[in-house]
């Protein structure tokens, strides 16, 4: 991706100028909290080299990471730990994370777009589902690299507390590593109740 998709150019002809692009990470996790970023990127930005933060090198996430903070119009990066995902799904988890990162946004979007098919439920300004938004819209995907960036450093340092279930090389998703740790030592406090489904 290195250009704005068709559905941007089309909402700014349409006069929006303030569109918003929301994504999460971590929502496929066994472990740790569920991160969401929202972001407004200006007129005139440089879409770079962004695209879905799943195609990038970790090096590359940090630089455009760095990139996007110092030239967004305003972005927000949240997260809802793993007591609330325990408490109330990781789906509701995630919509509050998407929900929490947009009232911080200043100024306030015109427009959202929202990775996936969901619409997010308790926002009542206009917003649109974007199925693989991360691979078509610049906004999702400058919204997954932060996401994903500040989610990652946050399992580094989590890894630090319990070096023993190697949070820094899989960063809380179910990997055969991860699992082999689990029988190990068993769950912790940041493992999520329903990781026992994958065993």
């Amino acid at each position: 991706m290195t250009r704005f998709s068709d559905l941007e150019r089309h909402l700014k002809e349409c006069g929006y100028t303030l569109i918003a692009g929301v994504d999460e990470a971590g929502r496929g996790a066994i472990a740790g909290p569920v991160f969401a970023s929202a972001v407004i990127l200006p007129e005139g930005f440089d879409p770079k080299e962004i695209k879905d933060s799943k195609k990038l090198t970790p090096k590359k996430r940090e630089e455009l990471f760095n990139y996007i903070c110092s030239h967004a119009l305003t972005y927000a990066i949240t997260k809802v730990d793993v007591d609330e995902i325990n408490a109330q799904g990781i789906l509701k988890a995630t919509f509050k994370a998407m929900f929490e990162a947009l009232k911080r946004l200043n100024p306030q979007p015109q427009v959202v777009l929202v990775d996936g098919p969901l619409l997010i439920p308790e926002y009542r300004g206009v917003q649109k589902a974007v199925v693989d938004g991360d691979n078509l819209c610049v906004c999702i995907a400058a919204a997954s690299i932060l996401a994903k960036v500040a989610r990652d450093n946050y399992m580094k340092e989590l890894a630090k507390v319990y070096p023993q279930y190697g949070f820094e090389k899989h960063k809380g998703y179910g990997t055969k590593l991860h699992f082999s740790k689990i029988k190990i030592y068993g769950p912790c406090e940041v493992h999520r109740t329903y990781y026992q489904c994958f065993l």
